[in-house]
């Protein structure tokens, strides 16, 4: 018999009686399913055509403050019955943890209304479509300019997904979801040099996409805009880092505010909550409360409802990112951000981890710049948020009198992130959300451009 979405939050709730009637104080069930799609074409043609569906529960257990976990994708009932055996077996086995259990009944609960994360339109769009937007977004970027002679491809991604918490507290909650994505990748050639570069627009569902059109013209112009790139010389001046790459300054903040690395004393900012840690301009906020947007829930994975958290404001360190465990280790409340797979304990995730925007445009900002670096790519992974040593690969362009002059390549730049966040100078009004962090362009006052 085939199961519907419908049939899954009954199977939890079976999992976690039977793991109370085997001598489980308490028990938590994830289950989780996804059909995915992607479609690659190159050169017009198509490449990989990829369709696959995944369905798996897993199985966390207490006996007492000892805990033992299990899988299985196999949904029947003996299946179920082995996932709890295992389970319950291994949590016998293990040592004790005066941090672990459960939340709070109190801190229970989902998000009521619907945060639109899913699309029926997802659901059913036929494969010759999500072919057709893939090849049309590389034909537009190769059509763009005569210097764009190959390509690696235009794609076509889509996922759907369900979502079943249960525990032995009394919650039970379930959701879908759905996304979907057209990327182009094209590759320019000047003088025997090649560069590459992409674009790409993602959406809940197909029509919030942008045309595939102005996603291959949009990577187009990014890869033309590279070529003949230089090494300029080693000098200090201000930084602009483009969304695309702002985003990654939040994921290395993320990594330094998420609990496990604070009570591990592994972070930058740990000991610091309430105090002035950057700019007076960044406010940083994580929310899983906003309809549509990539990193939205009604509950995190402990069962706790999404909320919004206010991380930085205006440059003063007010919260931690925080699940049940964590919480009780540092003394705190959660934050409603835990984050698993199937089984094992939670770890720490995000819903929307955004910098608000600020008042001026782009252009304003570089307008403001006599000479200066606006970074369009990094390269490496040079980030230490134990430390806060910030140093890693980067291209972009040149910015000279305020306007961008040249393409750079070759570079590192490299400072603390302590002094990044205090030195951030402008923040851009052109926040977007192309995922679940998400930052405008940001003006940091100086880095050093190492090059030749």
């Amino acid at each position: 018999m085939s199961l519907r979405f419908e049939d899954l939050p009954d199977i939890a709730q079976t999992a976690i009686k039977q793991a109370l009637e085997s001598g489980a104080t308490d028990a938590e069930c994830t289950i989780s399913e996804g059909q995915e799609f992607s479609a690659g074409v190159r050169m017009g043609q198509v490449e990989t055509l990829k369709e696959a569906g995944s369905r798996g529960a897993g199985l966390r257990v207490l006996i007492g403050k000892r805990m033992g976990s299990s899988y299985t994708s196999d949904l029947t009932p003996e299946g179920i019955r082995q996932m709890v055996s295992s389970a319950v077996d291994l949590a016998q086995l293990t040592t004790e943890d005066p941090h672990s259990g459960l939340p709070d009944p109190s801190d229970l609960g989902s998000l009521a209304g619907d945060l639109k994360l899913f699309s029926d339109e997802v659901a059913s769009l036929p494969a010759d479509r999500k072919i057709d937007a893939a090849r049309r977004a590389e034909a537009a970027a190769l059509a763009f300019d005569p210097r764009i002679t190959n390509s690696e491809g235009g794609s076509f991604d889509s996922n759907i997904g369900g979502r079943v918490f249960a525990n032995s507290r009394g919650f039970t909650g379930s959701y879908r979801s759905t996304y979907c994505s057209v990327s182009a990748v094209p590759v320019a050639t000047l003088n025997g040099d090649m560069e590459r570069d992409y674009w790409f627009t993602i959406a809940r569902d197909f029509s919030g996409l942008e045309s595939p059109e102005l996603v291959g013209r949009t990577a187009a112009e990014r890869v033309i805009r590279r070529l003949g790139a230089v090494k300029v010389e080693t000098q200090k001046v201000p930084i602009v880092f483009e969304p695309r790459v702002a985003r990654t300054l939040l994921g290395n903040l993320f990594d330094a505010v998420q609990g496990m690395a604070i009570y591990r004393h592994a972070s930058f900012l740990a000991g610091k909550l309430g105090e002035k840690i950057a700019s007076d301009k960044i406010t940083l906020i994580d929310d899983g409360t906003l309809p549509g947007l990539f990193g939205s829930q009604p509950f995190d994975d402990e069962g706790v409802p999404s909320r919004r958290t206010p991380v930085i404001e205006k440059g003063v360190l007010k919260n931690y990112m925080l699940n049940t465990y964590t919480a009780r280790k540092l003394g705190m409340k959660t934050t409603g951000n835990a984050s698993r797979g199937i089984t094992g304990n939670a770890g720490i995730g995000h819903g929307n981890f955004f910098l608000e925007a600020g008042e001026k445009t782009p252009d304003q900002i570089l307008a403001g710049i006599k000479n200066g670096f606006y970074v369009t790519e990094l390269i490496g992974s040079g980030v230490n948020t134990v430390t806060g040593d910030y140093s890693r690969g980067a291209v972009g362009l040149w910015i000279r009198d305020g306007e961008l002059a040249f393409p750079v390549s070759e570079v590192t730049i490299a400072s603390t992130l302590q002094e990044m966040l205090t030195g951030v100078g402008e923040i851009g009004s052109d926040l977007e959300f192309r995922g679940s962090v998400s930052a405008p362009t940001i003006m940091i006052g100086e880095m050093t451009v190492a090059g030749r």
